[in-house]
């Protein structure tokens, strides 16, 4: 045997392994998929929707075993998001999930969705964030996607401003890296006339823009999706989003990642009309008030039962209440689900003193 047939055999050999594996892969996959269908058979009978078999506390925990278990060689966000794939396609097995997004399709909100829920999902693309909770309130979609805070342009108020009247509960959290990149037809940035994109993506690439874009218009729109529409079908427009948008517009990518942030980051809601059990960890959305109560330390005093349990506040936004001027509200974010023994009963003693009270979700904190 010559030298050359000798190193042939080795990889054969791991050839011959990778194929005995697949084969492996699948028929676990399989496997799984069958005592998917089992376990929904257990909880309800003919005719049950998915929804119902649809638990997020019990999908966190499961990608966090699998981070808990994971040594590589692939990235943890791969091995996660290859097991997201396949709890979303064991669910789908009868008729997909439908979730609504703030659209139109190519939005990092979209992203956001199939990071989610995975790709066995049907996606509902809304024109805005009101049309995403009404659609959900309504039972036309099971679950809604909206943005809630950007890491550096702060807090996407309209979606805030819902929960004052939507009866829906917050289910989940995503958080997306957001990777902002130049697209267009032309082939050079020289042949740039315009530049359209969301006014937070705007923000979120000035320093670049002003650095290689100096001269160029720049038209803020409703979303990143519609700037590559305008790319698409007007000469000499460019737009600013994420590669997708690309892809489903047609688009050349002139240059990317221009944001001026590393880190940039979009944190999401998913939001639905129940609320989950506990996963281990967890966090609490609140609405509170106090108004119509003045003196110092009113805020204080109504969040100080949360110190005084051992209870981290991670997140204070004030907007108006739109019950009269100079009235506020404030939605509050906490470690932990409204069930465990510390927060209920630091929620107990804030009920007991806030003009306005609702638990607007607890649900598993984000996972990668």
């Amino acid at each position: 045997m010559s030298e050359r047939d000798g190193a042939a055999a080795p990889l054969e050999q791991l050839r011959e392994r990778i194929n005995t594996i697949d084969a492996d892969l699948q028929r676990l996959i399989s496997e799984r998929a069958r005592l998917a269908q089992e376990v929904g058979r257990s909880k309800a009978g003919a005719g049950a929707r998915t929804v119902e078999f649809y638990r997020p506390e019990r999908e966190a925990q499961v990608l966090r075993a699998v981070l808990d278990r994971h040594d590589g060689p692939l990235r943890a966000e791969e091995m996660v998001r290859l097991f997201r794939e396949i709890m979303s396609a064991c669910l789908a097995q009868q008729e997909p999930l439908k979730i609504a997004f703030l659209g139109p399709e190519g939005t990092f909100t979209q992203q956001a969705v199939l990071k989610h829920f995975g790709h066995s999902v049907r996606t509902l693309p809304m024109a805005s964030i009101d049309e995403v909770f009404h659609e959900v309130a309504a039972g036309v979609a099971d679950f809604g996607v909206v943005p809630v805070e950007n890491s550096t342009e702060g807090t996407v108020s309209h979606t805030l401003d819902m929960f004052l009247t939507s009866p829906l509960y917050v289910c989940g959290e995503i958080e997306l890296r957001i990777r902002q990149h130049l697209m267009g037809r032309m082939q050079d940035l020289g042949a740039i006339e315009r530049l359209c994109s969301h006014p937070q993506s705007l923000a979120q690439c000035r320093g670049w823009l002003a650095e290689f874009l100096p001269e160029v218009e720049r038209i803020p729109v409703a979303s990143n999706a519609e700037a590559a529409r305008r790319a698409r079908d007007e000469a000499g427009t460019a737009a600013i989003a994420g590669e997708s948008a690309a892809e489903v517009y047609g688009l050349n990518l002139l240059a990317r990642d221009i944001e001026d942030k590393a880190d940039n980051t979009t944190r999401f809601l998913t939001i639905g009309r129940k609320m989950f059990p506990a996963s281990g960890q967890d966090k609490t959305s609140l609405l509170l008030s106090t108004g119509g109560t003045e003196g110092p330390g009113v805020l204080f005093r109504l969040l100080e039962p949360l110190a005084r349990e051992g209870v981290s506040m991670t997140r204070i936004e004030s907007r108006p209440s739109r019950r009269r001027k100079w009235d506020y509200v404030f939605f509050v974010d906490i470690e932990g689900h409204a069930e465990a023994p510390a927060v209920a009963r630091a929620l107990e003693e804030i009920r007991e003193h806030a003009t306005l009270f609702r638990i607007l979700g607890s649900y598993p904190c984000a996972v990668l």
